[in-house]
């Protein structure tokens, strides 16, 4: 195990992540280097979150507008 350290924003911050793992995320992301790794996994992270919170939400709010109207203005019958 190696720590490594990533700086975003003036912000630095130590980790240990396990070697093996940085390298499978690394080649399945394609990402050139561990911090751009990384960053794409926590965008992924909190993408996952909100689309969860999306699907929670399904059903819970009430739809009000006219259907054929709304489907005339993109060009369907």
């Amino acid at each position: 195990m190696i720590s490594y350290t990533l700086e975003y924003r003036g912000m630095r911050t130590n980790i240990d992540i396990d070697d093996a793992l940085m390298a499978e995320a690394q080649r399945a992301s394609g990402s050139a280097t561990k911090k751009q790794t990384v960053e794409q996994a926590l965008r992924l992270m909190i993408r996952l979150r909100r689309q969860g919170d999306v699907r929670q939400a399904f059903g819970k709010h009430r739809w009000r507008g006219n259907l054929a109207k709304s489907r005339k203005g993109r060009g369907a019958g």
